[in-house]
């Protein structure tokens, strides 16, 4: 009898259990925890996007393999999760900041995309007939104040960092920032961090490794060869080639 009315609140995005839970919601959290790791970092000078691809066949083409997109010139969001999901997040940030644009002629500040992103996330939750996404993004961007980093996640909720992981062992992701952070870092800093993070995962290579700098000038994508001038010394790129 307890199962069975503990699938009834498994089966509803809109219920609560007695315990004043959503299980669909818990559920999306734990398929943004079963993605690829995407790091974002805030320094003194722009924000540092890296974020690990999952190449699975040596048949797969990795460029073709997104997880860092550009929303506007100012704008760019990392995410883990369900690919497909993020994809339509990415749209509708995308359309948040045309509308912006042409309504107000002036750029979208970063919080308020995150919590058009985290209102509209949480409709998602809220009626019948649909599904949270399964997918948490960290939204990078250049404000009046300076460079923001902003976590949405799949309930909906929005919060600032100044370091921030998302996806698979994000705890010990976090661990080693929070050793290695400095507010005061530069941007290449910021990347040697983030690097030197991801290369301490026995199963990421820099070759399947996507990274951005949202900065003054706007976004800029950093190529995995560029990644292996802020890798630790003691990186060896032979490791690469045996896993390949």
């Amino acid at each position: 009898m307890q199962q069975n009315d503990q699938m009834a609140y498994d089966r509803g995005s809109t219920i609560f259990s007695p315990d004043g839970r959503l299980y669909q919601v818990e559920y999306a959290r734990e398929a943004v925890k079963r993605g690829s790791v995407s790091i974002g970092i805030k320094t003194a000078e722009g924000v540092v996007l890296v974020a690990e691809k999952r190449v699975s066949s040596d048949l797969l083409v990795s460029e073709t393999i997104e997880k860092i997109y550009t929303v506007d010139d100012h704008l760019a969001v990392a995410a883990s999760g369900h690919v497909a999901d993020a994809r339509q997040l990415v749209e509708f940030a995308r359309r948040e900041s045309q509308r912006n644009q042409y309504m107000y002629e002036e750029p979208l500040e970063t919080d308020t995309l995150a919590k058009a992103l985290g209102d509209h996330i949480q409709q998602y939750t809220q009626y019948g007939g649909t599904r949270p996404f399964g997918c948490a993004l960290l939204v990078a961007g250049m404000t009046r104040d300076g460079p923001a980093l902003i976590e949405s996640e799949p309930s909906g909720a929005i919060i600032g960092y100044k370091a921030a992981g998302i996806g698979e062992g994000r705890a010990d992701v976090e661990d080693a920032l929070e050793e290695g952070y400095d507010e005061g870092m530069s941007i290449d800093e910021g990347l040697e961090l983030a690097v030197s993070v991801l290369v301490d995962r026995d199963d990421t290579t820099l070759e399947a490794t996507e990274a951005s700098v949202v900065e003054e000038d706007g976004v800029r994508s950093v190529t995995s060869q560029e990644l292996h001038e802020y890798a630790p010394e003691d990186y060896d790129e032979s490791d690469e080639e045996t896993e390949e």
